[in-house]
């Protein structure tokens, strides 16, 4: 029988304020059986026998590792091939289009960031989406960065390989051209779309290594678990490292209201950069 932690106010209190420091990522209070059961499986890794052993662990220096693996084990990854499809048609029919007539199409470079990529379908279904319209985009430098906080989800996405199950929501012609069926029950991305990405773990609240600019961003369902002054400075940031009148992707349940004015909206949940 696996041995259950509880975790007092105190050290609840030290994690909070731990991951919000490092991460961004706001616990409230309703959140403390999730981080309980979450950080309990830590522990038992551990041979621990409490959060007090636990959070003395993170404040020491030697907790460095461990202060990487508290915010992959709190930090929540649902995501889905072609998840929000109303997205990729924009990014396909109203984007590259425009795009390839503009003075991107004169230097023939594409950029684009997949922030919060979780285990990757994100970036693999804007690959799939710019390798079927590339007569837009023939002989272009295309690059898609793709990155999360998470470094597990990272090696995952970068390895490419999925339960078969979760290609439901790829369509067939998409599947018979950019995905090989490993035996039953897994499948692998393609190199055609796997040599378009690459894959890193970052920090959004630290310095970012990357210039740009980006002529899209897509951050979906990221900045849920923000406070709103973090959500203006990152959106802020956003808007630094993309062009001029360049596309910012965000979340079904996310807004710009109140946070950002630099930022028109164009579509559902589909906004352009104005200042």
């Amino acid at each position: 029988m696996q041995q259950e932690y509880a975790i007092d106010d105190r050290d609840f209190r030290k994690i909070v304020e731990l991951v919000m420091n490092t991460a961004g990522i706001v616990l409230s209070d309703r959140k403390r059986p999730f981080v309980q059961s979450r950080l309990g499986r830590r522990l038992r890794a551990l041979g621990m026998t409490d959060f007090r052993q636990y959070c003395r662990l993170l404040e020491a220096p030697a907790g460095e590792a461990e202060r990487s693996n508290l915010i992959n084990a709190i930090t929540t990854n649902h995501t889905s091939f072609f998840r929000e499809p109303h997205h990729f048609s924009y990014l396909a029919n109203a984007i590259l289009p425009k795009l390839a007539t503009s003075e991107a199409g004169q230097s023939r470079r594409l950029r684009i960031w997949s922030a919060g990529c979780s285990t990757g379908e994100e970036p693999y279904t804007i690959a799939m989406t710019l390798r079927e319209h590339q007569s837009a985009l023939r002989d272009w430098d295309v690059k898609i960065l793709a990155t999360d906080l998470d470094t597990n989800v990272v090696a995952h996405a970068a390895e490419g390989i999925y339960d078969s199950d979760r290609l439901g929501s790829v369509p067939p012609s998409y599947r018979e051209r950019f995905v090989t069926e490993l035996d039953e029950d897994r499948s692998r991305m393609n190199d055609e779309i796997r040599s378009l990405i690459s894959f890193a773990p970052l920090n959004l609240l630290q310095k970012w290594p990357m210039q740009g600019p980006f002529d899209v961003i897509f951050c979906r369902n990221v900045v849920i678990y923000f406070d709103k002054p973090t959500q203006r400075k990152l959106f802020d940031r956003y808007a630094d490292i993309l062009k001029p009148t360049g596309s910012l992707f965000i979340g079904h349940s996310e807004s710009l209201l109140n946070v950002t004015d630099r930022f028109d909206l164009v579509g559902r949940t589909i906004y352009r950069r104005v200042k």
